[in-house]
């Protein structure tokens, strides 16, 4: 039974990922930048893991990385394996905080140069919430640091604009009872998002730390000053029948 305060938490996993682990896909991640086109995933890119109903890529890209970022969505399989074995590692800390998670979806990686950052948004739960899987929290772990900026922030409110439907009565649903869905278009598409008030919570989690943020927190990053921020993010569902 899936319920709210699972998608709206934030918890962390302090050594997801062990020192030589995090060199490794350093490792694996440079050689593959290196064999391949970097402005392929960078200046060059023309698709972005974020979708805007009604935006061409392009637009989508525009309003969650304004100022570009490289960002690679199928990484190697090495690194992919090491990334689901940490999860596997980390499934009793995760079902503490988010007892619904099952399963989590491939990992994507990023980059971030100076003045590069993204926006505030929320993930969601599904484009259908009732739908099967639904995805409860994302996840973000750093592998390098910037010198300067790029922190990781996420941001509450309690402005109602945020919250689309009560799910009140939801026998069958897989939802606790009285759960809300926010509303769809949470992001800096949206003039009613942009204008909401939030409340800014900045964190600097050590390198190898695991972040959760729950599908319908708000999240972003602050931009790059000096240096370049690189990490690893995926998402973790719940699946229909598995709780």
């Amino acid at each position: 039974m899936i319920h709210i305060a699972e998608t709206v938490a934030i918890g962390s996993v302090e050594g997801f990922l062990t020192a030589g682990e995090r060199d490794q896909l350093a490792a694996l991640m440079r050689a593959f930048l290196t064999s391949e086109r970097r402005s392929d995933f960078g200046e060059q890119r023309s698709s972005s893991i974020h979708e805007i109903p009604g935006h061409t890529p392009e637009q989508a890209m525009a309003v969650y990385e304004p100022a570009g970022r490289v960002e690679i969505p199928k990484i190697p399989e090495q690194a992919e394996h090491l990334l689901q074995d940490a999860f596997d590692r980390a499934r009793p800390a995760l079902s503490r905080v988010m007892p619904s998670i099952t399963t989590c979806r491939p990992w994507t990686y990023v980059e971030y140069g100076p003045g590069q950052h993204i926006t505030s948004h929320l993930d969601g739960i599904a484009p259908d919430p009732l739908a099967w899987p639904r995805q409860i929290a994302g996840i973000s772990v750093v592998i390098s640091e910037a010198a300067a900026g790029g922190g990781f922030y996420v941001e509450t409110s309690s402005d109602s604009r945020l919250w689309d439907t009560r799910l009140d009565h939801s026998p069958g649903s897989g939802y606790a009872p009285g759960i809300w869905l926010a509303h769809d278009g949470a992001d800096h598409s949206a003039g009613w998002f942009t204008q909401m008030p939030r409340t800014r919570w900045t964190v600097s989690p050590a390198q190898g730390t695991a972040l959760l943020y729950g599908s319908q927190l708000a999240h972003g990053t602050e931009p790059v000053v000096r240096g370049r921020c690189a990490k690893f993010i995926s998402w973790l569902t719940a699946e229909a029948g598995e709780r």
